[in-house]
């Protein structure tokens, strides 16, 4: 998960970096950062917590200069430390460097410990800590656009990276694709790279396109340079549609919102259910919810109400806040609710946490039936490449079949939309797409 940012050209990088990090919050809680350069320096200003609770007026004075790069933080490696924050910054042979990255290395530990073996010595436990090290050692290539590349051919995994030196930025895509990334133009002059393009309209920039898989980006002296450093095998991962951006975003090039209530129109087709009301969880389910409704007649209600001072429970860091958010998050409309036959949507179902509370408390609010219809597949398989479900001992439906789940959920009955369906909705190609948490099929291990 995690969103990263890049502006270039434009004299308040900065403040413009922090309106897209506050656009893309909900890729990330935990923590944030912005760096900086006005062409001699770098400065960084980060810490744990959301972005408006981090960046005050003074911190825009530190942070000077035309070029911006930033990152807010849902952890798949590292501690929860300030030290595991991004951007990371070092001083080195060239200079001065700091680098933001969504996604996760598959081969990040056998990296670390080839370079503590030559003798790195390593500040956070963060994969992306790697590449500092790899480009500052690499002695033999004197440009740091030479040094990006040698690093980058040595990491394996997900990487949407935007790298800062003094006077260049480079952004760069892994070969598979992954994390979205964007480019855009700004209308008050300069660039802007985005995990999603939600960000693009706060700050008013036009989207140009997104980056290639594979691609190289390098901004120097008011210029644009591209290049293919990898040979593009697109494998984007197809989470980013279920739930991880913003609907109004568009990844991939589709529009989010719309294949969502496409996926519902499928999920009506698929697996119709008799019921009184079409309920969503919000907001996860609410446009699969509307396209279930659209394409099966059946009324659409807002029955359950969420308060939105509370985060996403899913991209907590643990069992038991995800436990009490679930339980301060949701409440229903028992008027609405009470003798109705109800199928609730929502969009996929990781741990069972937060399912099952909904099933009770639309139970204990009176609903005569409570029909579970999941507008994605199972998911049985973790995620390596930059979504915190390490083990299958965390997936519910890696453990149980989809009877069992139905049941400890205290659902009447639970369906999940079929990969098939799924791809009949974004209408792409299956090949171009990474499904490995619903089939076990594993791009890159």
């Amino acid at each position: 998960m995690c969103s990263v940012v890049g502006i270039y050209g434009n004299e308040n990088a900065s403040k413009l970096a922090y309106y897209a990090l506050f656009a893309m919050q909900h890729r990330g809680q935990e923590a944030a950062g912005i760096s900086s350069s006005d062409g001699e320096h770098i400065k960084t200003v980060k810490d744990r917590g959301l972005v408006t609770q981090i960046f005050k007026e003074d911190h825009f004075k530190i942070l000077k200069g035309n070029m911006a790069i930033g990152h807010t933080r849902y952890s798949t490696a590292g501690d929860d430390s300030i030290l595991d924050a991004q951007p990371v910054f070092a001083r080195y042979g060239l200079g001065e460097i700091s680098i933001v990255h969504n996604g996760n290395l598959v081969n990040a530990k056998e990296i670390r410990d080839e370079l503590i073996k030559i003798g790195a010595i390593f500040q956070t436990n963060m994969d992306t800590e790697n590449l500092i090290h790899l480009i500052a050692k690499n002695y033999e290539k004197k440009r740091l656009k030479d040094r990006i590349i040698d690093a980058v051919k040595k990491i394996k995994g997900a990487f949407s990276l935007v790298i800062l030196s003094r006077s260049k930025m480079f952004v760069i895509r892994d070969p598979f694709g992954f994390r979205p990334l964007s480019l855009g133009k700004l209308k008050s002059g300069g660039y802007i790279v985005a995990s999603e393009t939600c960000a693009f309209e706060l700050v008013g920039a036009e989207f140009v396109r997104d980056v290639k898989p594979g691609e190289m980006i390098i901004f120097e002296n008011d210029e644009i340079k591209s290049e293919m450093i990898f040979e593009p095998t697109p494998k984007q991962c197809i989470f980013e549609y279920i739930y991880f951006a913003r609907p109004d975003s568009n990844v991939f090039g589709k529009n989010v919102y719309s294949v969502r209530k496409q996926m519902g129109r499928e999920l009506a087709r698929e697996l119709p259910v008799e019921a009184d009301m079409v309920v969503p969880v919000p907001d996860s389910g609410v446009a699969a919810a509307l396209g279930y409704a659209q394409e099966s007649g059946i009324p659409f209600e807002m029955a359950i109400m969420r308060n939105h001072y509370v985060g996403r429970t899913f991209i907590e860091p643990t069992q038991e806040i995800r436990d009490l958010k679930v339980k301060m998050k949701l409440s229903p409309i028992k008027h609405k609710i009470e003798g109705k036959r109800l199928v609730v949507i929502d969009d996929s179902i990781v741990r069972g946490t937060t399912s099952k509370r909904i099933v009770r408390m639309l139970k204990e609010a009176g609903a005569k039936e409570v029909h579970m219809r999941i507008a994605s597949p199972a998911t049985i398989g973790p995620c390596y490449y930059g979504v915190d479900t390490p083990t299958k001992e965390e997936l519910i439906a890696s453990r149980l079949s989809t009877e069992e789940i139905a049941k400890y959920i205290e659902a009447d009955s639970l369906a999940y939309l079929s990969i098939d369906s799924i791809v009949k909705a974004i209408k792409d190609k299956k090949d171009n797409y990474c499904f490995a948490c619903f089939d076990d099929n594993y791009p890159i291990l």
